[in-house]
């Protein structure tokens, strides 16, 4: 970077020239050289310090997100610091130690969304965020080679030395929390840990499966554990991840190659402890097909299945309206139904007195804005769960 500007309040604040990833096309992501513009009312600008590759990332990149947008700055899963703050910012100050969250939390009284404990989904900035720009309609980011504007991501874009954020979707956390490892927060680990106390609340002795075990899937396992069920089904096409998710809780590990002549929602209901179905099925692959797996496989009067993963464009689920009237739920979850400015901080908290382990996710380290290219080498490799990119 070059800018000493790294401390300033919101009337002293200058543009700052830095290394960025820039995502120019499907596929096109290059190393640029970016201007950073100061934050404006109600933003926040921070100095990204540790960033968590999200196959949501990989997702944009690669075209099947319908509200992707080139030329962009991707990244959303990180651990910064405040660098300066725009006029009328309150909720954070320089020197704080924050995780930017793609789901904003106004708080404001009005917002009906902020207010309910039935959803963490809170719209106030969700139009702008689609649009890729800030809430008054522009970019802060320009290419410094000439000047032509760079989109926003999902209200976050971290992949990149600096970058400005709404002020309503920064959690400040405790600064003695590594940002290298807590950065897990901002995305994966907290959506699969919410999605199973928050959005379904599994239940002690009740009996769970997962399909697709990365991050989020054995994020899954995690928060079934820890919530008491006591049969947890590891569901994955690749053996090799059934090694931690037995050590993360899973008590059973099925890979559907293993029984080609059946359905795998007919294998894990024969295998249930009652043979009518698992309580609590998790869709993590964002596969329609296996969606349906999932919701099949979950229990006759009463099983909820939570879907989780993100279906390319145009994708549709399907299944015979019968399993829902026989008591089976389809369910969805954002973020895990955490409300980001709330719940990060003690999630964190959690982590920093030895409840909530997440250390086992992050199997790739990286270095600099260009390690990010490594970590996406990583993530397609098959054997990464979280790739983490230091700047």
């Amino acid at each position: 970077c070059h800018s000493d500007k790294t401390t300033k309040n919101s009337n002293m604040a200058e543009p700052i020239e830095c290394k960025a990833l820039v995502a120019f096309g499907v596929n096109d992501i290059r190393e640029e050289t970016i201007i950073v513009a100061p934050p404006k009312a109600g933003e926040v600008r921070l100095k990204v310090v540790a960033n968590a590759l999200c196959h949501t990332d990989i997702y944009t990149l690669s075209g099947a997100d319908p509200e992707g947008l080139f030329p962009s700055i991707l990244g959303h899963e990180a651990g910064a610091i405040v660098e300066s703050v725009g006029e009328g910012v309150t909720s954070c100050k320089v020197g704080d130690h924050v995780i930017p969250g793609y789901t904003p939390q106004c708080k404001k009284p009005t917002c009906i969304f902020c207010m309910s404990p039935k959803t963490n989904l809170c719209p106030a900035i969700r139009s702008f965020q689609g649009k890729g720009v800030m809430p008054d309609g522009t970019s802060r980011f320009t290419l410094k080679k000439d000047g032509s504007t760079v989109y926003h991501f999902m209200g976050c874009s971290t992949f990149s030395e600096y970058t400005v954020v709404a002020e309503i979707s920064v959690a400040v956390i405790d600064k003695a929390a590594e940002l290298n490892k807590v950065c897990l927060f901002g995305c994966g680990v907290s959506t699969g840990l919410g999605a199973v106390w928050n959005t379904t609340k599994v239940e002690a002795f009740s009996s769970v499966a997962v399909f697709g075990l990365g991050s989020v899937g054995l994020a899954v396992v995690q928060g079934a554990k820890m919530a008491g069920a006591t049969r947890i089904f590891a569901v994955d096409l690749n053996p090799d991840k059934f090694e931690i998710a037995k050590k993360l809780g899973a008590t059973d590990c099925v890979n559907p190659k293993d029984y080609a002549d059946k359905s795998i929602q007919s294998v894990l209901i024969e295998k249930s402890p009652t043979g009518w179905g698992i309580d609590y099925t998790f869709d993590c692959t964002g596969n329609t097909g296996v969606m349906r797996s999932a919701l099949e496989a979950s229990h006759r009067g009463w099983g909820q299945c939570c879907i989780i993963g993100v279906a390319a464009c145009g994708e549709e689920i399907k299944t015979r309206p019968f399993n829902l009237v026989i008591g089976r739920q389809w369910k969805g979850t954002a973020f895990g139904g955490w409300k980001t400015r709330d719940a990060i901080p003690l999630l964190v908290n959690r982590y920093l007195r030895g409840e909530l382990p997440i250390d086992h996710h992050i199997t790739h380290t990286f270095k600099g804005v260009e390690g990010t290219l490594k970590a996406i080498e990583a993530l397609h490799g098959g054997s990464c769960l979280r790739a983490v990119v230091e700047y």
